[in-house]
């Protein structure tokens, strides 16, 4: 079975031509033949006609024969062009070609009937029959054309007919390759169209110049809006259960003094909501279309956490292309960059570095700091959700770096953790761009 349009619509197209030239071909041809055949057909006739009009009859009833018309054709022996003349069957005269030969065959008027000349030759032969006035005799007079210049005559023309239909064939198929690639053009834009909407660089189809095409865009299109609607209403939902969560839990941390050991139980439970809610969150399937760019993103974050970097003199330094974009929403973005931006900040001396480098259509951003650094031994538990290398560290959940790492695989990426050239931590995202 074949799976491609443009395939089935070229052998479609080349079995219809080669029929249509066929039966083309096989039709002009039985015209010609028809033609040259009733062309020498009329040749002979006109010689019979020549014939009858030289014979008469005597006072006496006897036949006689007048001058004959002059035609090479009918001097050269075995030539098969032959004419003969006869009266009651006994031949009274005969062309010089046929020498001492007679033609014979069944009585009565006919065209065309089948002959065969002393030489074995086929031919063609035309016979008539009829009456002179001073004569009881049946004049019948013969004539005949050799088939095999009839047959040479059908080829010359037949050749060039031949030639002329695979030309014309040739010129049908490039058409129908030509057609066929502008026919599926618009197919090939949409799939061109679609590919930008995947990789973030446009949210809708645009309204396709063909009219068949339209229903299928209008489609896709409404598809990609029931996409973000149930996005933006399963996040709501995700807010409101976190709402009514959280808030009881406040009230709970309200009620019991601060030293109460079940505060530490609060803080525990509302770590893993959270953690599990944003999971939650970073389970959904991306609006597809969306894209962020990612300069404006890092300068939020950085902004949002000047007051701790400037309490610790940490120096930040942004390296950034102004075009660099990240094929998926800015929440998530954000999201990733800021955990590992606390991180950073937590951990850093008195620097931290966001770098950004983007190649074909993947994104590169490394968030480095001079902090302490870690292990490599360390870096896959550092992964793990809840899990803290440094219990005496500063304070957190320990769920930051397995966030990023699931939203980061979410979108077909991955986090790298790295020794950073300026001492320190590399956290390295590999993002679609």
């Amino acid at each position: 079975m074949i799976h491609s349009i443009r395939a089935r619509l070229l052998i479609l197209a080349a079995a219809w031509l080669t029929a249509a030239l066929l039966a083309a071909f096989l039709v002009i041809s039985q015209l010609l033949d028809d033609f040259v055949t009733s062309r020498f057909d009329a040749e002979s006739a006109a010689i019979t006609d020549a014939l009858f009009a030289v014979i008469s009859a005597d006072e006496a009833g006897q036949i006689e024969i007048g001058a004959t018309p002059p035609d090479s054709r009918f001097n050269l022996p075995f030539s098969g062009w032959y004419w003969q003349i006869a009266a009651n069957d006994r031949v009274i005269a005969r062309s010089a070609s046929l020498l001492d030969g007679v033609l014979s065959g069944p009585a009565g008027n006919y065209d065309g009937g089948a002959g065969r000349g002393a030489d074995q030759a086929p031919l063609r032969v035309m016979r008539r029959e009829i009456t002179i006035p001073d004569s009881d005799a049946t004049i019948a007079v013969t004539v005949t054309a050799p088939a095999q210049q009839i047959r040479a005559s059908l080829r010359e023309v037949r050749r060039p007919l031949a030639v002329s239909l695979i030309v014309l064939g040739l010129g049908l198929a490039v058409a129908s390759v030509i057609q066929v690639a502008i026919g599926l053009r618009s197919l090939d834009r949409i799939g061109q169209d679609l590919r930008r909407v995947r990789a973030g660089r446009s949210d809708r189809l645009p309204r396709p110049d063909v009219r068949e095409l339209r229903p299928l865009a209008a489609e896709i299109n409404a598809a990609l809006d029931q996409n973000a609607e149930l996005l933006t209403r399963s996040r709501q939902h995700l807010g409101n259960l976190a709402h009514s969560l959280k808030t009881p839990l406040a009230a709970l941390s309200n009620a019991l003094p601060s030293e109460h050991e079940g505060q530490t139980l609060i803080a525990r439970m509302d770590r893993l909501i959270g953690w599990h809610l944003r999971r939650a969150r970073s389970a959904q399937p991306r609006v597809l279309g969306q894209y962020s760019a990612v300069r404006p993103v890092i300068e939020d974050i950085l902004l949002v956490l000047r007051r701790p970097l400037q309490d610790k003199g940490i120096m930040t330094a942004i390296n950034c292309p102004d075009d660099a974009r990240f094929a998926g929403e800015r929440q998530d973005l954000e999201e990733m960059i800021g955990n590992l931006s606390e991180n950073a900040a937590k951990w850093g001396r008195s620097l931290l570095r966001v770098s950004v480098t983007s190649h074909a259509d993947r994104l590169r951003i490394e968030i480095a700091d001079d902090g302490p650094g870690m292990a490599e031994t360390d870096t896959p538990r550092a992964l793990i959700r809840g899990a803290r290398l440094d219990e005496n560290g500063p304070p957190g959940a320990g769920l930051g770096l397995a966030i990023v790492a699931d939203l980061a695989a979410l979108h077909g990426g991955a986090l790298r953790l790295e020794r950073a050239d300026i001492g320190g931590l590399a956290a390295i995202l590999d993002l679609p761009a």
